[in-house]
């Protein structure tokens, strides 16, 4: 099969799920023989624009007809089989939809979050879930200032959303969900059902599995509210007060809570923050992990880092909402704890630490979910019958949403 996959790669300086799992999809399919190439640009590429240019960017986001026409004309020369859409925020636009069209391509594409009906694409705000978009205007996003803040930074997103809802709808063949708990949000949102599946990410054999009963606890990811950085470290403080669970804390993740984590951290015997890790020192650290902490408080679309602990034999400690509900079996693969109470995360963390043999038994679990549902195998599998369903015909016509 011939792909071209379409991606707009976040700036490196942050570490980003999404980028690893184009990457492993891409180096999937080619290493089953299919031919895949990408068209991507860089968010770390706007550093070096002009001034103007760099002002120029907040404009390119509902639309840029450049890429339209470039993208166009490549997929008319090269005539793939397939287009596969990731992320396009900020510097290629939906405007590459428009050129699948031009050039008569079906399109796929990955939702790896909810910027489909929330400008931001993470249904939260002020560290509390939020749905005043879904299904209207995108008015309050602007007014809140949804995206980083900034009231002027969320009114790029809040005029794409608006303006490219019903291209999105109408110019892609099958949307590609991360879990069932998105397309479920998704669907009620009023998104075409018939054209929402649910494929899981899926992560590499790690090809080693913890030995033993592991070393310490482990957060992995960004260190951002919205992951649960503060609810963790208040219950771990609880922890902590009440004399400890007898293994570390470890902080693994850079993002825009790190001087405080870095703070909190100082001059603590029971907590390490290591900052960012590369890709083997990551397997490393969850290979000797007693368990694994994802203590969102935002829904999940899907939880990266728990698959890879999953592979690792490790089980995890996560918010019991979102895609974690379905990711982690409570009391087999791992603890679900009541999202967004840090004594509930507190007595999961305890419960886990203080059973080596129940912890044995959640990763060896939690080993054979991967097998079954997160392999290398199932993914390419999954990743394929959708492909074949999208260049067998267009779905139904706009309006068809049950």
């Amino acid at each position: 099969m011939h792909v071209l996959v379409v991606h707009n790669r976040y700036a490196s300086a942050q570490p980003s799920g999404e980028n690893k799992v184009v990457d492993q999809e891409v180096e999937l399919l080619r290493g089953a023989g299919h031919r895949v190439e990408v068209f991507e640009r860089r968010s770390d590429d706007i550093a070096a624009r002009s001034l103007p240019g760099k002002a120029a960017v907040p404009l390119l986001v509902p639309w840029n007809p450049a890429v339209r026409t470039e993208l166009a004309a490549r997929l008319r020369t090269e005539r793939p089989d397939i287009v596969h859409v990731h992320n396009v925020f900020p510097l290629l636009s939906p405007a590459v939809l428009a050129a699948c069209a031009d050039a008569g391509v079906p399109a796929v594409a990955t939702l790896h979050n909810y910027t489909q009906i929330c400008p931001p694409g993470t249904l939260q705000r002020d560290g509390r879930p939020c749905t005043e978009c879904v299904g209207a205007a995108p008015l309050p996003a602007v007014r809140h200032g949804c995206y980083r803040g900034s009231r002027l930074a969320t009114v790029p997103l809040a005029v794409s959303l608006s303006v490219n809802r019903r291209r999105w709808w109408s110019g892609v063949e099958r949307f590609l969900c991360i879990s069932a708990a998105q397309r479920n949000v998704l669907v009620r949102a009023g998104m075409p059902a018939r054209r929402l599946a649910v494929k899981h990410n899926f992560v590499p054999d790690p090809g080693t599995c913890r030995v033993g009963e592991g070393e310490h606890l482990l957060y992995l990811g960004r260190l951002a509210e919205a992951k649960g950085v503060r609810l963790l470290m208040a219950a771990w403080d609880e922890i902590a007060a009440s004399g400890g669970v007898g293994v570390p804390l470890v902080i693994a993740g850079a993002g825009p809570l790190e001087r405080e984590v870095t703070a909190w951290a100082a001059g603590r015997a029971d907590v390490r923050h290591v900052g960012l890790l590369d890709p083997a020192e990551c397997r490393e650290v969850i290979a000797r992990s007693v368990a694994v902490v994802a203590p969102s408080t935002w829904l999940e679309a899907f939880g990266l880092v728990v698959v890879e602990a999953m592979a690792a034999g490790v089980p995890a400690v996560a918010a019991g909402h979102g895609a974690f509900v379905e990711l982690v079996e409570d009391g087999v693969t791992g603890l679900l704890h009541r999202p967004g109470e840090s004594a509930s995360l507190a007595s999961c963390i305890r419960r886990i630490a203080a059973g080596p043999a129940l912890g044995r038994e959640m990763g060896q679990a939690a080993r054979r979910r991967y097998e079954q549902g997160f392999s290398p195998a199932v993914g390419l599998e999954r990743l394929l019958e959708e492909y074949r369903t999208a260049i067998a015909g267009r779905t139904e016509p706009m309006g068809g949403s049950t």
